[in-house]
């Protein structure tokens, strides 16, 4: 499936189902479907990746549940408001975003099937006069294949609509296909070198930047998720965490929990009582979800529990890796216990980590969601830029995860940074340059704790130099080492062109 919007509603002329013609199986076993004609005029686009598994792990990557959420791009505002989950000929999508405050809507149908080679989509009612796109996949190796998208496409008002908005079409089209290729071709890189029979796991914090995507990528890796929730039931595949003991056995069937729910450091100024709210939904849950899970009679084998680099404090030009001192702020105390609050776990025997999160970066949340304005605007360095701001790419926090789940060798804390922390003048340049913008206008320091009190010196101002050293040292390899580099992949900057 591909994403777009709706520009033109239900119109009769951008009806897609023009010109095709029942399909049916042939008798050597071939594509089940729909046949389309593409009319004369359409242009085309062709471009190919070389996946590093069989054919059919690529095929099956792309039939499960949560695929066409993780190839979503994110600098792209896409709703999914309906799929069917199957690549299934007749099962229909319904893509939703919006364009100067109106809702428009993509709705697309499957017409070919035939696992593990061929799959394909066609437009319905969308922003294109045509659309046909299959997806391709070919055998090159025992544990190798290629991936072909091919689409066929035409533009409303055909020559006219061409001239106006052809060279925009295309080059929309050779960003999204180098996110969509690039994001498939590392998930599977990280299964063929993480190989294992399905898991159970459950996560908290999932509607989150981290765990929607986290739950999408397990799902797609071939594993059961469960949702932690915080009410007093849980559906089929969910788990009331803080409610009855019958429904907390439900953990006695889980193999990993990743426990990522916290309340927002950001959303609010920190008064006394907000301090509170975000140490106790940490601290306190954390702790009887542990003291809990160790009664169990059949634990969980891993926890990973979310903390921060929070933990090290304001720290200058140090060089921080998992055995340094923790700091003496709020946030740092915070991280304290929160850590702590997992021993219950570690002592009944499950294997915990400690997630301790950089600087998170995708346009769907986060600093840089914030920065992006100011950026485009030309605005520079926070306060004197001077402070250390150690980043990590949105897909290596999953790919880290990924690996603590499967590397038994792992636990305590595990910092998730990049291996290149930066400071925030060279993050503000390298943001302008990514954006084509100089990097002209700093924020003062003293407006910024005008504007946010407390939390400007704790989030924005502190320096804390932090290194990778467990996820390095125990094999993990990083997708990003470079921000200009994931700054470029997830803001649309790069370009996939055409084979034809």
């Amino acid at each position: 499936m591909q994403d777009s919007s709706d520009l033109t509603g239900d119109d009769a002329m951008t009806r897609a189902g023009n010109g095709m013609s029942n399909g049916a199986e042939t008798a050597d076993g071939g594509a089940s479907g729909d046949a389309v004609e593409t009319p004369a005029g359409a242009s085309r686009y062709v471009a190919g990746v070389d996946l590093p598994v069989s054919v059919e792990d690529a095929y099956d990557y792309h039939s499960r549940p949560g695929c066409l959420g993780r190839l979503v791009p994110p600098w792209e505002s896409v709703e999914i408001e309906h799929s069917d989950n199957s690549l299934a000929v007749g099962s229909r999508v319904v893509l939703k975003t919006g364009l100067f405050g109106v809702s428009l809507r993509w709705k697309a149908r499957h017409t070919l099937y035939d696992p593990p080679t061929l799959f394909a989509d066609v437009q319905d009612s969308g922003p294109f006069a045509f659309w046909h796109h299959q997806h391709r996949f070919q055998g090159t190796g025992p544990n190798a294949s290629r991936m072909t998208d091919d689409v066929s496409y035409q533009v409303p008002m055909k020559t006219f609509g061409e001239v106006l908005g052809g060279s925009m079409v295309r080059s929309k089209l050779e960003a999204m296909f180098a996110y969509r290729h690039r994001v498939t071709r590392d998930d599977l890189a990280l299964m063929a070198k993480y190989p294992s029979e399905p898991k159970t796991i459950a996560v908290s914090g999932a509607t989150g930047l981290v765990g929607s995507a986290l739950c999408n990528l397990l799902t797609l890796l071939g594993h059961r998720v469960v949702k932690i929730t915080r009410g007093k039931t849980g559906g089929e595949d969910e788990i009331a965490a803080w409610s009855s003991d019958e429904e907390f056995e439900k953990f006695n069937d889980v193999d990993v929990v990743v426990h990522l729910a916290g309340k927002s450091i950001a959303s609010k100024r920190w008064t006394d009582d907000v301090k509170q709210e975000i140490r106790d939904s940490r601290v306190l849950k954390t702790r009887e979800l542990c003291e809990r899970m160790a009664k169990l009679s059949n634990r969980p084998e891993t926890l990973i529990c979310a903390s921060a680099t929070g933990f090290y404090g304001n720290r200058g030009d140090e060089i921080l890796n998992e055995t340094s001192a923790p700091g003496d702020d709020f946030l740092a105390g915070v991280s304290q216990q929160w850590e702590g609050s997992c021993e219950a776990a570690a002592e009944a025997g499950v294997r915990v980590a400690n997630a301790r999160f950089g600087i998170v970066l995708s346009p769907k949340g986060g600093a840089l969601e914030q920065m992006l304005v100011p950026a485009k605007f030309c605005g520079g360095s926070l306060g004197s830029g001077r402070q250390y701001w150690s980043w990590i790419a949105l897909d290596d926090v999953l790919g880290g995860i990924v690996h603590l789940i499967h590397t038994d060798s792992v636990s305590g804390p595990v910092n998730f940074v990049s291996p290149s922390p930066m400071t925030n003048r060279e993050f503000a340049k390298t943001l302008g340059r990514v954006l084509g913008r100089p990097a002209l206008f700093p924020a003062p320091a003293a407006a910024l704790r005008v504007a946010v009190g407390e939390m400007a010196d704790a989030l924005l101002l502190a320096s804390t130099r932090v290194i990778p050293e467990k996820l390095s040292s125990s094999g993990y390899e990083f997708r990003f080492q470079s921000l200009a580099e994931v700054l470029s992949y997830s803001l649309g900057k790069d370009r996939l062109p055409s084979e034809v």
